[in-house]
């Protein structure tokens, strides 16, 4: 006889290279029970989510899903930015689970996209989303996410891309000479390296090196500070190269697509850049595709403001 879910809420979780964000979904499919732990303190998702349930109590799950930030390409998941990895089929053994339902994250980040009230958004630049049109996503957090939505005439179907992982596409000399640097380090440079918490000490010590001045040992969190504040103008000039790098893949991402339903930025860095973000090169750098840049400019681009917006992806997916 099937479970009563209401008598045993379904788990969901966002597992990211850094972080790991649990909840349990109500009998409206809301999450709730929100916990969020550090991946660095458990070996394995088995370990991490036998120490969610232990914290909040109450039946255990029969039903779970999990965005992964990783491609998904068979039982193995093996995450591209954390030690993590496990098999789906031995991990739903071990946590009793009738059913587990694994997802890339940006895969359930997109499908949480037309659930978000307008409140949860901000405008960058202008442009008016078409009814129904694809539409784009791009988010950097420790890795880069790209996905998207298209419609199939009833119901929004989200894409699995690896986006983040494309070849970058420098615009001026200062950007080629960066990335003739990270070709050095890493052979292949894709959008990545650039955009993403790592890539901005990419970005940080490549700049550097172009130009000829000291480094410090700074994190991404570091470097994020000093450029909002303006106390370090290397920090500005890092900032500044990343937003306009971010504007060039998403309006690649848009053309690709051809999402004039949109382009939503997403991931744990640019909601924390504020205004320095909303007034830097990534507008004009998205528009700027010489002969489409007349089209991009009727695209609309949001930052997603909204609190872990990710777990209400994954509540979509098991329904």
């Amino acid at each position: 006889m099937a479970k009563n879910r209401s008598e045993h809420p379904d788990l969901i979780a966002d597992i990211g290279g850094t972080n790991a964000r649990f909840a349990r979904i109500d009998a409206q499919r809301r999450p709730y029970a929100e916990h969020l732990l550090a991946c660095a303190d458990f070996p394995n998702l088995s370990a991490a989510t036998e120490a969610y349930l232990a914290s909040v109590g109450g039946p255990r799950p029969t039903q779970a899903a999990v965005a992964v930030a990783t491609p998904i390409t068979g039982d193995w998941i093996q995450f591209t930015n954390s030690a993590w990895s496990f098999s789906t089929e031995t991990t739903q053994r071990e946590l009793g689970l009738d059913r587990l339902l694994i997802l890339n994250d940006f895969t359930a980040l997109a499908l949480a996209l037309p659930l978000l009230n307008s409140d949860e958004r901000r405008a960058v630049g202008g442009g008016t989303a078409v009814a129904e049109a694809p539409i784009g996503l791009i988010g950097p957090g420790t890795g880069l996410g790209v996905s998207g939505l298209v419609w199939s005439g009833s119901r929004w179907i989200p894409l699995q891309t690896e986006g983040g992982h494309v070849t970058f596409s420098p615009l001026n000399e200062k950007e080629w000479a960066i990335s003739r640097i990270l070709q050095r380090q890493f052979g292949h440079v894709s959008p990545e390296r650039l955009l993403a918490g790592p890539g901005l000490i990419n970005l940080y010590t490549a700049l550097a090196e172009v130009e000829g001045w000291p480094t410090e040992k700074l994190n991404p969190a570091d470097i994020s500070d000093r450029g909002l504040a303006g106390s370090c103008p290397h920090c500005v000039d890092v900032l500044n190269l990343f937003c306009g790098a971010l504007g060039a893949a998403a309006g690649n991402l848009a053309l690709t697509l051809g999402a004039r339903g949109g382009v939503y930025i997403g991931g744990g860095i640019v909601p924390r850049l504020g205004e320095f973000f909303d007034h830097s090169t990534f507008r004009a750098h998205f528009e700027a595709k010489g002969r489409f840049s007349d089209y991009l400019a009727t695209i609309p681009t949001w930052v997603i403001t909204a609190a872990n917006p990710a777990l209400r992806g994954v509540a979509a997916a098991l329904e």
